[in-house]
């Protein structure tokens, strides 16, 4: 082989090495964002999130079967975060962009996993009712 066919394979190998260590999927569970504050008041289960490039937590752990009231913390949204889809509970809301909104999940609806997402659907998180 010459040695601009060695030269021309060497480079292939690097680009493909490259795309495919800078593309691969390094998500865990445990980097999806911090971990959801639930609290228990009067019986009713809080689950404390925020939005804001995203929502975080990404996945949160919840009780099935109990009152749920999600509390969407936004602080200077503005991006796509701010339209929110809930479609298991019928919610979509443009949220204001500084407060917290309460978003009321009934006892019957709290199972399963249910989604949360923008309009767009570039962002999403999932709450687990176990």
């Amino acid at each position: 082989m010459n040695k601009q066919i060695i030269l021309s394979l060497l480079i292939t190998v690097a680009l493909i090495g490259g795309a495919v260590f800078f593309t691969r999927d390094n998500s865990r569970e445990s980097d999806l964002g911090e971990i959801a504050s639930i609290e228990m008041v009067d019986g009713k289960q809080i689950i404390n999130m925020s939005a804001k490039g995203g929502y975080s937590p990404r996945i949160v752990n919840a009780k099935a079967g109990v009152d749920t009231i999600i509390k969407m913390k936004t602080e200077g949204t503005f991006d796509c975060s701010a339209s929110l889809v809930i479609p298991e509970i019928s919610y979509q809301k443009l949220l204001s962009p500084t407060g917290v909104e309460e978003i009321l999940i009934s006892k019957d609806k709290a199972k399963g996993t249910m989604q949360g997402l923008c309009s767009m659907g570039m962002y999403n998180f999932q709450i687990r009712f176990n």
